[in-house]
């Protein structure tokens, strides 16, 4: 099956990819392992310098491989620029700090030296998403390949022109043909390369469904595996919070991406005493996004990806509506005829508030993955706390109080990866980031990510 991308702003085919052969994927396969076995000797002077590099050429390529973002999946343009310069900003983090993380540690025994190093262990395979199509892989790349290790690729479909991008950098900055490769295949393929006894590790940034069914694979070959799933995280607003930074927050913690982020704050859990106050703030701060061609630079909300994801966050919304959700701002697709006439064709819905949100409604059970926020009333802190937890999910959260010594001391009470008091959820290269239940488990990103992909391996000396 070709490997096909159609811009979701224009609903109009950009290219369609032949699949790697068999063959193809074999040699691949076969230069990844060569060239591993020449990376792991070299010394992280000399992968460093090729990782300061490859920031120099995402920077100076940002507007360029901004634009072949947006055209795929949709992203607005400063917000596609924004993801080339962090991926930029996550090379050069590793190349200056993954020496100090993966330096041998002494371990006190009863040899006359024991100490634990961490060496590089093979070929990974990345299983990647569409959603930040730069950002989810390089966060993977770069620790992954300043360990020694090499990078195999495999892209979401409709982003195979941002996996050649990749590629195209990691060359332009000097690392040999097999350190990174894109595997431009579907799916189906995905098990025969996991299989494969050269690949020693799968990280995969996806769905539930795609999550269990590599790990599964995984399982079977006992190879090692990251996963970062879905979230509905929770966006507790307690009463003596800043209200109205906390609204203006919420528009942006909901609406970036147009809600398609796995951090996406997607239930507002708000104390009753300020509840109308925030819906009241939250829907004046909606209504100043501009929604329409993802390349104006003025756009700050984009299509949705693709005709499925439309209809599905309009089943969640009208569902929750006839069960008693009351709709406060959007709840439909936007209107085409307040669009430029190029984009009447794509999948533009609009940001949708819903208020009076309880058990039983698919924007509370479910996760959404669009412009879509769902606010929960609830009596107290006690309570919030439990409705926060209330989900099989548990990846991100925040809380949003004056009272910092109650927000750290809630925080523990939170089953999530990460706690952002008083901020939006987010990902940086110093902080480990992932989650748990079924949100996933292991951490990419700071000295956690890196050594998830090496061999932790124990030296004794008599």
């Amino acid at each position: 099956m070709p490997l096909i991308s159609i811009n979701p702003a224009t609903g109009e085919k950009i290219s369609e990819i032949p699949e790697l052969t068999s063959e193809q994927i074999q040699t691949k396969l076969a230069l990844g392992d060569d060239t591993f076995q020449k990376w792991r000797e070299t010394d992280f002077a000399e992968r460093a310098a090729k990782m300061k590099r490859l920031a120099e050429i995402l920077r100076a390529n940002a507007q360029k491989y901004g634009e072949i973002m947006t055209r795929e999946m949709g992203k607005p343009i400063t917000a596609a620029r924004a993801e080339v310069e962090k991926c930029a900003w996550v090379c050069e983090y590793y190349a200056e700090n993954a020496e100090n993380f993966l330096s041998p540690e002494i371990a006190e025994s009863d040899a006359s030296e024991s100490f634990v190093r961490f060496d590089p262990i093979g070929p990974v395979l990345a299983v990647m998403p569409w959603n930040f199509p730069f950002w989810q892989v390089l966060r993977f790349a770069a620790p992954t390949i300043m360990a020694g290790n090499v990078g195999l690729l495999k892209h979401a479909s409709n982003v195979q022109g941002c996996a050649a991008a990749i590629e195209e950098s990691f060359i332009l900055a000097g690392f040999a043909q097999g350190i990174f490769q894109n595997l431009a295949i579907g799916s189906g393929a995905v098990e025969t390369v996991i299989r494969d006894p050269r690949v020693k590790a799968i990280t995969l940034t996806g769905s539930e469904y795609a999550g269990r069914k590599v790990a599964e694979i995984a399982g079977d070959e006992i190879k090692k595996v990251v996963l970062e799933l879905g979230g509905s995280d929770p966006f507790i607003v307690l009463t003596d919070a800043d209200v109205a930074l906390a609204a203006e927050t919420a528009a942006t913690a909901r609406f970036q991406n147009c809600g398609q982020s796995c951090i996406a704050a997607k239930r507002f859990i708000v104390v009753e005493n300020v509840a109308e106050k925030f819906i009241e703030l939250f829907k004046i701060a909606t209504e100043k996004l501009i929604i329409g061609d993802p390349m104006n630079e003025e756009t700050q909300i984009g299509p949705m990806v693709n005709q499925k994801s439309l209809e599905e966050i309009d089943r969640q919304v009208q569902e929750s509506i006839k069960k008693g959700a009351r709709l406060i701002i959007g709840g439909k697709k936007f209107e085409e005829t307040s669009l430029p006439r190029a984009c009447r064709g794509g999948y533009f819905y609009s940001p949708t508030i819903l208020a009076d949100v309880k058990i039983g409604m698919p924007v509370y059970d479910e996760e959404t993955f669009g412009p879509v926020a769902a606010v929960i009333t609830v009596r107290d802190e006690a309570e919030a706390i439990r409705v926060a937890n209330d989900t099989p999910f548990g990846l991100g959260s925040s809380i949003w109080t004056k009272n910092l010594d109650k927000a750290k001391q809630l925080a523990s009470h939170i089953n999530a990866g990460s706690v952002f008091i008083n901020g939006l959820v987010k990902s940086d290269p110093r902080l480990p980031f992932g989650g748990t239940k079924k949100s996933g488990y292991g951490r990419e990103l700071a000295g956690f990510g890196i050594r998830e992909f090496v061999n932790v391996k124990t030296v004794w000396v008599k």
